[in-house]
């Protein structure tokens, strides 16, 4: 699995905050899991375009 989330993006995001090393594999996880959950709506509604509906 690619990793989907950019690193620098969430330490800027949560900036006053440490962020665990294993933290960054858990939200990849999360964000696959959503988009998994996005893509079967999409289909479910014969669409092959994923809309933000879909979320």
């Amino acid at each position: 699995m690619a990793d989907l989330i950019v690193k620098a993006a969430v330490k800027e995001a949560l900036k006053d905050k440490n962020v665990a090393s294993d933290f960054y594999d858990a939200l990849d996880e999360e964000v696959y899991e959503i988009l998994e959950d996005a893509a079967r709506r999409a289909e479910e509604n014969d669409r092959k375009t994923v809309q933000p509906r879909d979320l």
